[in-house]
């Protein structure tokens, strides 16, 4: 509960495993961000507790929970200060206590893989909003915590970036990374396929793999999230005893080109 009295979550009960990816969605206010902040100690329950790996955040601080948890929030400009994209990268790292070699060879990674190396010596508020995402995404990622949360990672993001952060975002999760999204880019999560949990008005109302909860409409109506573009179009070719059940475009035009192939050979 705020101090204004307002309260964000109520009745929250959730367990996320070691090396899960989740997405976590829901409509505007329906308290997504506020769980997350939840995570790394930002925000303290007012009833109940929050364990992230068996250490209780009411008990430690937010600089003691960040070493293993790494939040990327949905402002980048909430988290950027230093005059230069790679000082801003490198000043968690430092202050980690990681070795100028292991530093430099983190920053030139993280640098190159979201396509930053041109803005190395600019300043991050030169930067457009997507490219602020993506400095704000890799201050997080050099230092590789086990736990890694971004607040709408695909904000600002052209298809080509998407594509590039799904597959990296893929890759931590198998090397053991729990990876925890919060958005509202439901191709994005389509494409991603993770364990989805929705919010609205503060509570969990589903939890599920994304297939069962994409797939769901009347549900995904109460918490106001649009289907995926593909599983919209064959929920419309219902009438063709099609399987409707569809979120992966690949496994779509699998099934469409056997029904084309069947036609043709009647």
């Amino acid at each position: 509960m705020y101090p204004s009295g307002i309260e964000a979550l109520k009745g929250i009960s959730l367990e996320i495993h070691d090396k899960e990816f989740v997405a976590i969605m829901g409509e505007n206010g329906a308290g997504k961000s506020t769980l997350i902040k939840h995570l790394n100690g930002l925000l303290k329950p007012s009833k109940g507790e929050v364990y992230i790996d068996q250490v209780n955040t009411r008990k430690a601080t937010v600089a003691e929970l960040s070493r293993n948890i790494g939040l990327v929030f949905q402002n980048p400009d909430h988290q950027l200060f230093s005059e230069t994209v790679e000082e801003e990268i490198a000043f968690g790292l430092r202050n980690f206590g990681f070795k100028e070699d292991s530093i430099f060879e983190s920053v030139e990674r993280v640098l190159k893989f979201l396509d930053l190396e041109r803005y190395r010596k600019t300043s991050p508020f030169m930067l457009s909003g997507g490219e602020r995402k993506r400095v704000a995404l890799a201050t997080v990622l050099a230092w590789s915590p086990k736990f890694i949360i971004v607040d709408e990672p695909t904000i600002g993001q052209d298809y080509g970036q998407k594509e590039k952060l799904r597959r990296y975002i893929m890759q931590l999760n198998e090397q053991g990374k729990t990876v925890i999204i919060v958005t509202h880019d439901v191709e994005f999560v389509a494409d991603c396929s993770p364990r989805i949990i929705v919010l609205s008005k503060g509570k969990i109302i589903a939890d599920g793999a994304a297939r069962e909860i994409l797939t769901d409409r009347e549900m995904l109506l109460r918490a106001s999230i649009i289907p995926p573009q593909i599983t919209q179009i064959m929920h419309e070719l219902s009438d063709l005893d099609l399987q409707i059940d569809i979120i992966d475009i690949h496994e779509a035009e699998k099934i469409l080109k056997e029904v084309i192939m069947k036609g043709k050979m009647h």
